[in-house]
């Protein structure tokens, strides 16, 4: 079984930038398309991003579309986050799974924004 490790959030002001990754145990990490996903209080988690096996096509979220961008390195077995220009409707716990969500999740890791 594939395991997940989320890590790189944190508190920051409106309008800052955090990059987030996700390590993932098992060379089948290259073969899958890889999202990023997350989870506010109260609310169904959603995906906010997704990006292909050789990382050339990308998804993104209307909500964050143009503010964060996916990249993954398969060497590594890693996708990131980078997510810039940050608003409050940006706290959740964010997660990574396959674009299908067939892995166990892992622990996430939590994004608030101050004011």
């Amino acid at each position: 079984q594939v395991q997940l490790v989320e890590s790189g959030g944190g508190l920051v002001q409106p309008g800052g930038s955090l990059r987030l990754s996700c390590a993932a145990s098992g060379s089948i990490f290259r073969f899958k398309a890889m999202g990023w996903y997350r989870q506010a209080p109260g609310k169904q988690r959603e995906l906010v991003a997704s990006i292909t096996p050789g990382g050339v096509w990308s998804y993104y979220a209307n909500s964050v579309k143009g503010r964060f961008t996916i990249s993954r390195d398969n060497a590594k077995n890693t996708v990131y986050l980078q997510m810039n220009s940050l608003k409050p409707e940006d706290t959740a716990v964010y997660y990574c799974n396959t674009e299908s969500a067939i892995w166990t999740w892992g622990q996430g890791t939590q994004v608030t924004l101050s004011s």
